[in-house]
Parts: structure tokens; C-alpha cells; sequence
């Protein structure tokens, strides 16, 4: 299916996340929308991902959003939390 036409039931029109999808498919949809919400290149304090992602939906989950995004190489960060950043792919 299109990740188009997953995300329909699970972002409303105005743009915002309305659920956390079980299936992993529709979780990968989300997590590839959301990730569109931050700039690449920037630094991001754990704070900023927080009021990002705040934004973005709507069921009152951030951390594990967040989490999300880190374990799915989305998102990075430093060892301490403390900056989060665009994951790139390495070059090779």
C-alpha cells in the first residue's frame, strides 16, 4: 500500500497524527512523516523534538514518538540526550 493512502486514517486534514498505528507498516508511514517535520542539518535540543513532535499529534505521546524516530534511525542523538538531529545516510 501507498504511503499515501496509509497515512489517510491515521493524520487528519490538517496534518496532525490522530493515532499510533499497530501495524508496522503504518507505524514506518508515520515515523517517515513526522521525521519531514525537522530540518536536516539543525541540532535540536530534547525540549525542540518535544514541542515538534507536540504538534504533530495529537494522542499525547511525545516520548514515545521520540524513542520511535531514534530506534527506527530516523533521528539521532548524543549519548546523553541532550542534542538530537536528522539521521544521514553515510556516503560510501
Amino acid at each position: 500500500m501507498e504511503k499515501v493512502e496509509i497515512l489517510k486514517s491515521i493524520v487528519n486534514s490538517d496534518g496532525i497524527i490522530i493515532r499510533w498505528p499497530k501495524k508496522k507498516e503504518e507505524k514506518r508511514a508515520v515515523l517517515e512523516y513526522l521525521i519531514t517535520k525537522f530540518e536536516r542539518g539543525r541540532k535540536y535540543s530534547e525540549l525542540e523534538v518535544n514541542m515538534i513532535i507536540k504538534k504533530w499529534h495529537s494522542f499525547c505521546d511525545h516520548s514515545l514518538l521520540r524513542r520511535e524516530l531514534y530506534d527506527a534511525f530516523l533521528l539521532d542523538r548524543t549519548p546523553d540526550c541532550h542534542e538530537y538531529w536528522v539521521h544521514e545516510e553515510e556516503s560510501k
